[in-house]
């Protein structure tokens, strides 16, 4: 039985930075994960074949190696050659066809009636199946792209930013109902977001983008973990970051803070941050491991939870209940050497 392979190693001079990127794809769903402008979308339409790579390889293997694209051999596959399903933000359905018609476009004659119809079904459509986009609500036109794409069978499947226009509530709704498509998907995806939960709830393996190149690559519980570099701290949410001064191997001071830290790791000569996840604080006692007192600090109640903010800058995130409005700071809080990250520039 042959291993599944996604391979993509692209080059192309952009106008703000040149974007150089290079993973391989065995199974599952990958997540780009980056700021707006690091060239995630451009990869996604390097892979679709929606623009043309300016050197590089990209091929899928299933049961035999599919070249999509190759600069030496001069390889160049149009998109409809690739069967590679391309989810954008805006979900380009025809606007003149209706829900069954924009799910058979893609179909051969034989074979779209019962196909259609199946799609109807596992994507919750019925009785929508003579409405135009127009008449559909955002989440309704996303199921008719999704299902449009997944009736034809692809190979691939590119996910562009597809929350990126939705209110919060529905934002939910549909990131359960992707999830569930995905995993009945024998394919390969990829999800482009600039959207760290997104990216952790959907996403097997995760590639940090910045400025057009890999900051970071790896298992998506790895890099939350353990990210490494700042860039990746901060766009796996850490709301905490601080330059450092070392004073041992096992100590450093917080020169954004002023606090004098233990960690469980030892400290390598380039570890120039570290970062503290605004939910790794608990109450403590004064004589404790790596204790804050919380003089002069202000508290915000939102709806699941008090954001705390210690007079020095530091964030303190604390669960509640919805109806729980009272809460007391408690006099000191501690953080544990092992939750303290350590990051270089």
């Amino acid at each position: 039985m042959t291993n599944k392979l996604l391979k993509v190693n692209i080059q192309k001079e952009l106008k703000e930075f040149d974007l150089e990127v290079d993973f391989e794809l065995k199974k599952g769903c990958l997540g780009i994960l980056g700021p707006s402008g690091c060239g995630k979308s451009m990869t996604l339409k390097s892979i679709a074949g929606i623009v043309d790579p300016d050197k590089g390889v990209v091929s899928l293997t299933t049961d035999e190696e599919t070249i999509y694209y190759d600069s030496n051999k001069k390889i160049n596959l149009k998109p409809q050659q690739r069967n590679v399903g391309y989810l954008f933000q805006n979900y380009a359905l025809f606007p003149n066809m209706t829900v069954e018609e924009n799910i058979a476009c893609g179909l051969s004659k034989n074979h779209n009636e019962k196909r259609v119809s199946e799609m109807i079904k596992r994507f919750h459509l019925e009785g929508l199946e003579k409405r135009y986009p127009r008449q559909l609500s955002g989440g309704q036109q996303q199921r008719v792209a999704l299902a449009r794409i997944l009736a034809y069978g692809p190979d691939v499947i590119l996910l562009d930013e597809p929350f990126s226009a939705m209110d919060t509530y529905l934002k939910e709704q549909l990131r359960i109902e992707l999830s569930n498509s995905l995993k009945d998907f024998d394919g390969f995806s990829i999800l482009v977001t600039h959207n760290r939960d997104e990216a952790f709830q959907f996403c097997d393996e995760l590639l940090i983008l910045d400025e057009g190149k890999i900051i970071a690559k790896g298992t998506t519980y790895e890099i939350f973990e353990n990210p490494k570099k700042v860039q990746v701290a901060r766009l796996t949410g850490c709301k905490n970051i601080s330059k450092i001064e070392v004073i041992d191997d096992y100590h450093l001071k917080s020169l954004d803070w002023g606090v004098t830290f233990e960690v469980s790791e030892k400290i390598s000569p380039n570890i120039t941050h570290i970062g503290i996840r605004a939910h790794d604080f608990s109450p403590a006692e004064k004589d404790d491991v790596n204790v804050l007192d919380t003089v002069n600090s202000t508290k915000l109640e939102m709806p699941f939870e008090w954001e705390i903010t210690l007079a020095n800058g530091l964030w303190w995130k604390y669960d509640k209940r919805i109806h729980d409005h009272e809460f007391t700071i408690p006099e000191y809080l501690k953080v544990d050497p092992k939750d303290i990250i350590l990051l270089e520039e």
